[in-house]
């Protein structure tokens, strides 16, 4: 039983075209009938159109194995009052599902991501979290991956915002406890009730998605296909129970030691 993850690991951060061996995993699964959920932090697209996009550069999976934080948000956010930051096609998705923006007096700061946000976009999260709006990350990758560039994910974020305001914060997306257990309830309807000790869970992001899945009790596969460009420069550093059971290139190297 599989947790994929997206970006980096079945589509390249580079042009978001499919890695190799992606599509092939996912047939393989298919073919085998062992139950899934592709789990992605995708914030910028709605899910429907997200998925509408996987599916036309050849992902085939049905709609009930897919989720992303925006299917959770509004069990999590209420929709009035909310100052967002984030691409722009983040903020126009929130709109479009009824989300009021306000930067005058929000009642929450909801953080995804861009690769350029401004000091002064900082010291408005700071003063607006300083007069008591709460903190929301939609997920807490540790770093994003665009343009050959590596910028500090919402994780490493809301980090500093919390540091800097002593607000704690509440994630939307993986790896939040909460995001997990709607993927775990949603793969128990393809079949038997399964635990996370039952999971493998496979993902670029070896801090954010796998570090939350390791302490979930998840057997957790790293791939170098996305963020990192060898184990090298992360898993040395990691704490040792947080470190990946399993490193490969991408999914074409685990399936072919399937």
């Amino acid at each position: 039983m599989y947790f994929i993850d997206v970006q980096g690991t079945l589509i390249s951060d580079a042009d978001k075209s499919p890695i190799r061996g992606a599509r092939e995993f996912i047939m393989h699964l298919n073919s085998s009938n062992i139950p899934y959920m592709i789990i992605t932090n995708n914030t910028k697209k709605s899910s429907q159109d997200f998925y509408d996009y996987l599916q036309g550069i050849g992902f085939e999976f049905s709609f009930e194995h897919y989720l992303d934080p925006l299917m959770l948000l509004d069990g999590r956010v209420k929709k009035e009052s909310v100052a967002a930051y984030g691409a722009q096609e983040f903020l126009d998705t929130l709109v479009a599902m009824g989300y009021t923006l306000d930067y005058t007096n929000p009642k929450t700061v909801l953080l995804a991501i861009k690769e350029d946000f401004s000091a002064d976009e900082y010291a408005q999260m700071i003063d607006f979290l300083l007069s008591g709006a709460s903190l929301v990350g939609m997920h807490e990758t540790s770093i994003y991956a665009k343009n050959d560039k590596r910028y500090p994910g919402v994780g490493a974020i809301l980090k500093l915002l919390e540091f800097a305001t002593s607000v704690e914060y509440d994630v939307v997306g993986k790896p939040s406890v909460a995001f997990y257990e709607e993927a775990l309830q949603r793969l128990n309807m393809q079949g038997k009730k399964f635990k996370f000790s039952d999971i493998e869970i496979i993902s670029d992001d070896v801090k954010g998605d796998l570090g939350g899945a390791k302490e979930l009790g998840m057997k957790t596969v790293f791939v170098t296909s996305g963020k990192y460009r060898s184990a090298e420069e992360i898993v040395p550093f990691l704490d040792e129970k947080l470190k990946p059971d399993l490193i490969f290139a991408d999914m074409q190297e685990i399936l072919e030691k399937l």
